[in-house]
């Protein structure tokens, strides 16, 4: 790791920032690097303007990946070269208007019994049920259920902060019964396969579009039939 880096990473360290937020400034910093193979700290004012047009007029890349770049690029020179770039205060990504699909709870229902891993439908399950980041839902803790008064309790949360969340009941039943047929190893209330940690994220991610691609597979062909 070169010294530049190794700094970059000491601030974004003492400013609290999250470890994967830490890997994507680092990662948006070398991928400028690279574009213009010279050392990021050498980069001119006018270079970050041709930078974030080639992302924007050629890449085409999308807002939240031109916001992302931005903000790593912009704390490696403001707070670990403390050399203020102006070109970076003219960036401002495009806002993209786009209607949100929104399921209804019959349909989301329908999306999660047809998850066929255990593990990744009752955690995706309890997501929804208590409105839970996929970050959140997947590092629960055995500890963290409250049965006798009903609570979950989100640990290190978005913020650093701990949180407390409603346990519906048919949620709680439900973990109940996965307890009784899978037994997960505490801490971790849906373990990795290997046991040394959480379920990883993109299992979870990988489980639901394949759920929600059977459901508009099965959708489809119900339409079909009825014509």
């Amino acid at each position: 790791m070169t010294e530049l880096r190794c700094r970059m990473l000491q601030d974004l360290q003492l400013h609290g920032y999250a470890q994967r937020t830490q890997q994507s400034y680092i990662a948006a910093v070398a991928l400028l690097a690279k574009f213009f193979n010279r050392s990021p700290d050498l980069l001119s004012d006018e270079d970050l303007r041709r930078y974030f047009l080639h992302l924007i007029n050629k890449r085409q890349a999308s807002r939240s990946t031109v916001r992302q770049y931005l903000c790593g690029i912009k704390f490696f020179f403001e707070t670990t070269l403390g050399r203020p770039m102006p070109a970076l205060d003219l960036i401002k990504p495009r806002k993209r208007l786009k209607l949100p699909v929104v399921l209804s709870v019959d349909e989301v229902r329908s999306v999660l019994a047809l998850v066929r891993h255990p593990v990744a439908q009752t955690a995706l399950g309890l997501i929804y049920a208590c409105g839970l980041r996929l970050s959140e839902g997947r590092q629960v803790q055995v500890e963290d259920i409250d049965g006798a008064r009903h609570l979950l309790w989100v640990r290190n949360a978005k913020g650093g902060k701990d949180r407390s969340v409603p346990l519906p009941d048919a949620s709680l039943q439900r973990l109940r019964r996965y307890w009784r047929d899978w037994n997960p190893q505490p801490p971790w209330l849906f373990p990795a396969k290997s046991e040394t940690g959480p379920v990883g994220p993109s299992l979870l991610q990988k489980a639901f579009k394949a759920a929600l691609d059977g459901y508009v597979i099965n959708l489809w062909l119900l339409c079909s039939t009825e014509k």
